[in-house]
């Protein structure tokens, strides 16, 4: 079986590079066909003034025969009807031109349509080949990735749940309990007015305000978690420094530092997005987990690459024996993988922990 498709993928492999050279043919005459096309319809349109200029004169003669004598009236007839043959011939040739440029495009069409199947199917059939060329080893490889992304997908599903919770939660707890407490001081104010005067409601509408201010802050703060909008508005590099300033204020044990290499740009807001995950991911695991009391977060900013590195001084881990991974490390190798990047993770008990994050950047 392996020996057939591999003879039928060096068919196909065949058939797809002979098609590469009849389109390179094709284009090459396009290309040609294209200038004959622009050089007769130049010399058409020249052949049709001459003849234009040619048939006047004519024109004249005829009105005026009896000045002119028989041999310039026969001159100027024969340079007409010359003329004319000559057009008729040169735009016979540009039709033939055209005709010929509108077929050699629709074969270029019909060329890279079958040259894209062509590329598809040579992939496919590698694909099978080097599955079928794999060991046992590797496949079980394969049924436990699978089995691993089953896991992660029933635990995002969980994580996913248990936000909503924590976002009902804060809500309720939050903004709900201030917006209540509003409510019943804006119908206290109105007694207050009747009963104590201006100064003790404008008094009361002070406090109202206040609180107006702190659910404010709560609102914005719970958006923030679930999505920072200066990622929006400011992009990748501000937010993650806004961030990390806030997680230094909170965690003032813990030494936060973010360095900065290379021009700032911004990037595709998804990008964004996930490279921000990734690094909140990191520096919230460092915190939880690693005991740190120094975290720094770098990015190199390069003309094709992004790299990110987290450094922290913590506990560290044995990379070896993490035969189950944790939701974090899954989440950040899936969230990786789907940017085409690489991860790369070194720690040791006692010593801390550094992740890279190397994620191309499409400059098209």
């Amino acid at each position: 079986m392996k020996d057939t498709i591999q003879n039928s993928k060096e068919q196909i492999f065949e058939i797809c590079e002979q098609t590469r050279r009849e389109y390179e043919t094709l284009e090459r005459e396009l290309k040609d066909t294209t200038c004959k096309v622009t050089e007769i319809i130049k010399q058409t349109d020249e052949r049709r003034q001459q003849a234009k200029l040619a048939r006047n004169r004519l024109a004249a003669i005829n009105r005026d025969f009896n000045t002119y004598s028989d041999e310039e009236a026969k001159k100027v007839y024969d340079d007409a009807n010359e003329h004319r043959l000559q057009l008729a011939v040169m735009e016979n040739e540009e039709k033939q031109l055209r005709e010929r440029r509108d077929q050699i495009e629709r074969q270029l069409l019909q060329l890279e349509d079958t040259l894209n199947r062509a590329e598809l199917l040579v992939g496919q059939v590698s694909v099978v080949h080097n599955f079928l060329d794999g060991d046992l080893r590797e496949v079980g490889e394969m049924v436990e990735e699978a089995k691993e992304k089953q896991a992660f997908g029933l635990k995002i599903i969980r994580a996913q749940e248990e936000e909503r919770r924590r976002v009902a939660r804060e809500i309720h707890d939050g903004p709900a309990q201030l917006l209540a407490n509003v409510l019943l001081r804006s119908e206290i104010i109105g007694r207050t007015y009747n009963e104590h005067g201006l100064d003790a409601a404008l008094n009361e509408i002070q406090d109202v305000r206040e609180a107006i201010k702190g659910s404010l802050a709560e609102v914005r703060r719970i958006i923030y978690d679930l999505r920072p909008m200066a990622l929006d508005d400011l992009g990748l590099i501000p937010t993650l420094k806004k961030y990390l300033d806030g997680i230094a204020d909170e965690q003032t044990e813990t030494d936060i530092r973010f360095v900065l290499h290379g021009n700032e740009y911004r990037m595709e807001v998804n990008l964004e997005v996930a490279l921000f995950r990734l690094v909140q991911e990191s520096v919230q695991n460092a915190l939880k987990h690693a005991n740190a009391k120094q975290i720094s977060v770098k990015a190199e900013m390069r003309a094709t690459q992004v790299h990110l590195i987290i450094h922290d001084d913590g506990r560290g881990f044995d990379p070896e024996e993490l035969s189950q991974p944790g939701f974090g490390l899954i989440g950040m190798k899936e969230r990786v993988n789907e940017l085409k990047g690489d991860l790369k993770i070194e720690s040791s008990k006692g010593k801390g922990t550094k992740i890279t994050i190397i994620v191309p950047i499409n400059t098209e």
